[in-house]
């Protein structure tokens, strides 16, 4: 077997560098762990960005995948499979959907309902023939395709990308006044996350999300909410939207929506917004392949009936208290929801990066993102007894100085 070292060496010479992994090279998970391959233990504080909410492996998840594998993976949407309208119906019935496009990537479904919101407001509400605007929030990270960039502000994602489509405003998020000042006759959809992730988990100011619903539906625009890494129990609810009182028109599911074995995605809305997709306007081979649908299945299964969500809510309480109980005058805010949680450091702390590494040398694997931010996300299945060994890491790590 190769060393570390010789593996990464093999990753830096043929691949193409457009990551920056902490350099340990996973070989085996399970529950809330992962091994490296030497041996080494370590409790996942990143979920594969919040892909593996139920935990590495899980083996209902494994079963239901090694079964429907070995009868029918895929037949492309030409035909129809047994599992697909199963998919549909237990997705509907739990999260309250008419309508149902299942996707692969979390980023398919973003560029789907762009699509769909689109053809909307030229189909429904009226809009003039390619003057439809959508409304984004600034630091948003909905994907990294040539569409979605383009309405990016981070500079990694966006500059050298060019020339992008057209038709998107974006404001500040958290800010109703903004928003409200953006919106046109034009507008068809408010494309936002629930709580900025890849920003460095921003919640919004209490009260926000029901202003903007207010005004969405006020204006006739939809309200389109990427729920792709908060849905699925991990901040505590099913849907973050929860938390805010309010429903979205369009709401985009992805990552745990396959527990982590399969890339499957979905768009959730009403007949009105989806039911303007006719034939061959839209599609994709793999979406809804019965192997994805079977996957799915048994990922909701799972995650509804061992009291995943609850879990995420108890557990990510209990991990907030302790994350803001250590002293530490480098530490300039936590804060989250359920198991979506952040430290942001203060400038002087010299970057998270150099405190990622040292929680991997205490057997911890977290993110960090956007330079000063520590993003903490472990899987649902966590147990109180794995939280309070977590914090006695962090709090060694971060109280120190």
């Amino acid at each position: 077997m190769k060393t570390t070292a010789a593996l990464i060496e093999t990753e830096h010479l043929l691949g193409a560098h457009n990551y920056k992994p902490l350099d340990v090279v996973l070989t085996r998970g399970e529950g809330v762990f992962v091994w490296d391959i030497e041996g080494n233990r370590y409790l996942d504080c990143l979920s594969a960005y919040s892909a593996v909410n139920q935990g590495h492996c899980h083996p209902m998840i494994f079963k239901a995948m090694m079964e429907q594998a070995q009868k029918l993976t895929l037949t492309s949407r030409a035909f129809r499979n047994d599992q697909l309208a199963l998919f549909y119906e237990e997705v509907a019935a739990l999260t309250g959907s008419h309508k149902v496009l299942p996707m692969n990537s979390g980023a398919e479904a973003v560029e789907t309902a762009i699509k769909a919101v689109r053809k909307w407001g030229y189909e429904v509400k009226g809009v003039a023939a390619d003057q439809a605007e959508i409304i984004v929030c600034s630091n948003n990270f909905h994907g990294r395709t040539i569409g979605i960039v383009g309405f990016s502000t981070d500079p990694d994602s966006h500059d050298g990308f060019g020339p992008f489509a057209p038709g998107f405003k974006i404001v500040p998020f958290g800010d109703i006044d903004a928003f409200r000042a953006a919106i046109s006759e034009n507008t068809v959809a408010f494309l936002v996350e629930p709580i900025q992730g890849e920003a460095g988990v921003i919640v919004p100011p209490a009260g926000y999300f029901a202003a903007v619903r207010e005004l969405c539906t006020k204006h006739g625009i939809t309200l389109v909410l990427d729920e792709i890494q908060t849905g699925l129990g991990r901040t505590g609810k099913l849907l973050a939207e929860e938390h805010e009182g309010i429903e979205a028109d369009v709401t985009l599911i992805g990552k745990a929506l396959s527990g982590g074995f399969y890339p499957v995605s979905a768009v959730l809305s009403n007949s009105e917004v989806l039911g303007v997709l006719k034939p061959g306007q839209h599609g994709s081979t793999f979406g809804g392949n019965p192997l994805a649908c079977a996957i799915a299945r048994a990922a909701l299964k799972v995650l509804t009936e061992e009291g995943m969500i609850e879990n995420s809510a108890l557990m990510g309480e209990r991990f907030m208290k302790g994350l803001t109980d250590i002293r530490s005058n480098i530490i300039k805010e936590v804060r989250g929801r359920g198991l979506m949680l952040a430290v942001e450091l203060v400038p002087e702390a010299g970057g998270a990066r150099k405190y990622c590494e040292a929680l991997k040398a205490r057997g911890i694997l977290a993110k960090d993102t956007h330079g000063d931010t520590i993003r903490i996300a472990p899987p649902l299945v966590i147990t109180a007894t794995e939280v309070d060994w977590a914090l006695e890491q962090f709090a060694a790590v971060l109280a120190s100085t």
